[in-house]
C-alpha cells in the first residue's frame, strides 16, 4: 500500500466501524445475549461483538437465510425442550449404496446434511481419513428403545446424563451423526481429529464438548456432530466460544427458533 493510501483506508474503516456500531439491530441482539447466556459468557459474547459487529451481523445474517427455509436446521433440542409430538422429518435420504462408509444398513439424513456431509466426506478421504457413520437418523420410538435399554442396564440417573430421552434427541432432527466407535477412545483417531479441524468448514459442529455437562446437559460426546451450516459454525466459534449450546440458546432468545 502507498503511504498516501494508509490515512483515507483509516479513516474509512473508521467510518465503517462506526456505522456498524451504530446499526440498530446491534441493541436488541447484545440485549438477546444478556438474556439467554450467563453473565460471564454474555459479557465475553458482547466484547466479541463489539470488537468486530459488521462480521458478527453478517455472519448472523447468512445462518439466518440458511436456516429460514427449515423451522428445524437451528432449533433447540435438548433435556429441557422437545420437539413437537409427532415430528418426523420429511426429506431422509437413505444412506446405503451413496458410497458413505456406514456401520450397518439403514442409516438415513435429512436432505441438507446428507448433502453437507458428501462433501465432508469427499475431503476427508482426499487426506486419507474415512468418516464411518455409526448412528444418524432417530424416530422417536426408537430414541424410546435406546433410553429403555439404558435405563434397564444403568438406572435413569446415568441413562440421562449421556442418552436423551426420546422426542428430546438431536438425531431425532435427522441433522446429527455420531462417528466411529460411539466411546471415548474415537477422540484419538485421525477421524476424530480430522473432524475437529475440518466439520465446521463444512457445516458440522459439535454438541457436546468436553467439560461443558452443565451447559449442554450431557457427558463429553467427541463423536456427535450436527449439522447447522458453515455460517452458524463460524458464528458458534467467532463469537460464542466454540459451544454450540450458548449459540442455539441466543437464537432462540432472538425470536427467530421458537
Amino acid at each position: 500500500m502507498r503511504s498516501g493510501t494508509i490515512v483515507p483506508f483509516i479513516a474509512c474503516s473508521i467510518v465503517l466501524a462506526t456505522a456498524c456500531a451504530a446499526d440498530p439491530r446491534i441493541d436488541p441482539v447484545k440485549a438477546a445475549v444478556q438474556s439467554s447466556l450467563p453473565s460471564d459468557v454474555a459479557q465475553a459474547v458482547k466484547a466479541r461483538i463489539d470488537a468486530n459487529p459488521s462480521r458478527f451481523l453478517s455472519l448472523l445474517d447468512q445462518a439466518m437465510k440458511d436456516g429460514s427455509a427449515d423451522a428445524f436446521m437451528l432449533r433447540r433440542v435438548d433435556k429441557a425442550r422437545a420437539l413437537p409430538d409427532g415430528y418426523a422429518p420429511s426429506d431422509l435420504v437413505a444412506l446405503d449404496g451413496t458410497g458413505l462408509s456406514v456401520s450397518r444398513a439403514g442409516h438415513k439424513l435429512r436432505r441438507p446434511a446428507y448433502l453437507a456431509l458428501k462433501a465432508m466426506d469427499a475431503a476427508a478421504r482426499a487426506d486419507g481419513v474415512t468418516l464411518l457413520v455409526s448412528s444418524a437418523y432417530r424416530s422417536y420410538e426408537y430414541q424410546q428403545g435406546v433410553w429403555d435399554r439404558g435405563v434397564k442396564a444403568e438406572g435413569e440417573a446415568a441413562t440421562a446424563a449421556s442418552i436423551a430421552p426420546p422426542g428430546h434427541s438431536q438425531h431425532q432432527l435427522g441433522m446429527a451423526i455420531d462417528f466411529g466407535s460411539i466411546d471415548d477412545s474415537f477422540a484419538e483417531t485421525r477421524a476424530s481429529r480430522w473432524l475437529v479441524a475440518n466439520a465446521a468448514r463444512f457445516g458440522f459442529s459439535l454438541s457436546y464438548p468436553k467439560g461443558l455437562e452443565p451447559v449442554t446437559g450431557y457427558k463429553w460426546e467427541s463423536w456427535h456432530y450436527r449439522y447447522i451450516g458453515a455460517a452458524a459454525c463460524s458464528l458458534q466459534a467467532e463469537y460464542f466460544g466454540g459451544i454450540q449450546q450458548y449459540l442455539i440458546l441466543f437464537l432462540e432468545a432472538t425470536g427467530a427458533k421458537k
